[in-house]
């Protein structure tokens, strides 16, 4: 996978570190977690959630806000088209998208102030405001300790990596990373599930008679260390699913069928998307999958329709399409976003121009589970510089994601010192989602 330097100098690799213990992802033997029950409304209809990340920041007037009214140097060279949902219009590189809008509602007109990438991650993939004294756990982390998978299952999977993090919740909370994507055709295996180099699972289970001895003698510390004992759960839940055949098999895409398969493209990215839908299937309750790139303040049109966006088309409507006809969009919220918008006026950095990072107004995608598909909710002004009317707010998006799920984001967590932490700090349900 290309690693993606964006502008202000941070790396996706080193982006992924900023603030986030345990965010650069743990592979599976060094990464897994037991987690207690949280509270759950029982009138929830999602049980699991796939969480798309565009790191680098979307142009939301080249995908989803486009303004072909407005001038040249605003609009850009880009056509709308209609969608399957009557008055709403998409990019036209985005053709297979517009063909299940009835899957996902758009939000127009978010808007915040952080324009730098780790404090517009942090925002976006936690629903908080970034605050020096607290580090709040991103939403899979939350997620995970709610709704709790199987023993031998994880929780939360990052694919191939993730911008989240576990903040004051601990490592024992982070996600597991594959480290790798799946490539069409080919055999994906996850260090650790596949047991390669010859390892039979009686070694591995001698080896966990072995490590279950030496962790006697280290009782007493790991009941007053968090992080010695967050990682001996993390070594409990590897051993349970090394052994297991359901989690080898829920990793294995190929064993999908050919004609399920032909709904997803063959890029990373789209075949990422098809193990997203396998595991949800399994049981894995929060999937990240990450497309980056979007860091476009050159070249930006060439970038998007060349590339960036025939993969998001290709991947996030064989997403939806794969979910729904395995009847899994039902109990699956898909959540689509990236840290902020670009900016409405093309700057000349390049010959064709390209777009500069903008807070101010940026889109996102959500579908499934309760969410009322086939709308567009909020909206910018005439030249997508801002909301019209109403700001929609990260925090309020958290909040009714929550929902989707059946979580209280008013629900209080205490940290190691015992202080009080709400899951969303600020925010409010978006009733008009669900309805």
């Amino acid at each position: 996978m290309g690693k993606h330097q964006q502008c202000d100098g941070v790396s996706r690799r080193d982006a992924i570190k900023i603030g986030m213990l345990g965010s650069a992802g743990l592979t599976m033997g060094g990464f897994m977690r037991l987690s207690d029950a949280g509270e759950i409304r029982q009138d929830a209809k999602a049980t699991s959630a796939i969480f798309v990340e565009l790191p680098g920041g979307p142009s939301h007037l080249d995908t989803f806000d486009l303004k072909p009214n407005g001038p040249t140097e605003i609009r850009g060279s880009f056509k709308a088209i209609k969608t399957n949902v009557p008055g709403v219009e998409i990019s036209e590189h985005l053709p297979k998208m517009a063909g299940c809008a009835d899957k996902y509602t758009i939000f127009r007109g978010v808007s915040h102030s952080l324009g730098a990438h780790p404090l517009g991650q942090k925002f976006l993939f936690t629903g908080n405001r970034p605050n020096p004294s607290v580090d709040y756990p991103c939403y899979g982390s939350v997620v995970s300790r709610e709704l709790p998978a199987a023993a031998d299952l994880p929780s939360f999977v990052a694919i191939p990596k993730s911008n989240q993090g576990p903040g004051h919740l601990g490592v024992k909370y982070a996600p597991l990373a594959t480290n790798a994507q799946p490539q069409a055709g080919r055999p994906f295996n996850v260090r650790g599930v596949s047991l390669a180099g010859g390892v039979t699972l009686h070694e591995v289970e001698k080896r966990q008679s072995l490590l279950r001895s030496l962790d006697q003698k280290f009782t007493a510390i790991q009941r007053e260390d968090d992080l010695l004992s967050g990682l001996d759960r993390f070594s409990q839940k590897a051993f349970d699913m090394i052994t297991s055949q359901r989690t080898r098999q829920a990793f294995d895409i190929g064993r999908e069928s050919k004609a399920f398969r032909s709904l997803y493209g063959e890029d990373a990215f789209s075949q990422s998307c098809l193990l997203a839908t396998r595991l949800v299937e399994s049981g894995v309750r929060f999937v990240t999958v990450s497309l980056g790139g979007w860091d476009t303040h050159q070249d930006n049109f060439t970038k998007l329709k060349t590339n960036l966006l025939p993969k998001l088309d290709a991947g996030l409507a064989g997403l939806f399409q794969g979910l729904a006809e395995k009847g899994l969009l039902e109990t699956t919220t898909v959540f689509v976003t990236g840290e902020f918008g670009r900016t409405p006026k093309i700057n000349s950095r390049s010959a064709e121009g390209g777009r500069d990072h903008y807070p101010r107004c940026m889109c996102m995608l959500m579908g499934g589970g309760p969410v009322q598909g086939g709308q567009v909710i909020g909206e910018s002004d005439a030249s997508a510089a801002g909301p019209k009317n109403d700001a929609i707010n990260p925090e309020d998006v958290a909040a009714s994601f929550y929902h989707t799920l059946g979580i209280d984001h008013h629900k209080e967590y205490q940290t190691s010192i015992g202080r009080p932490i709400s899951i969303v700090r600020d925010g409010s349900v978006l009733n008009d989602l669900f309805s």
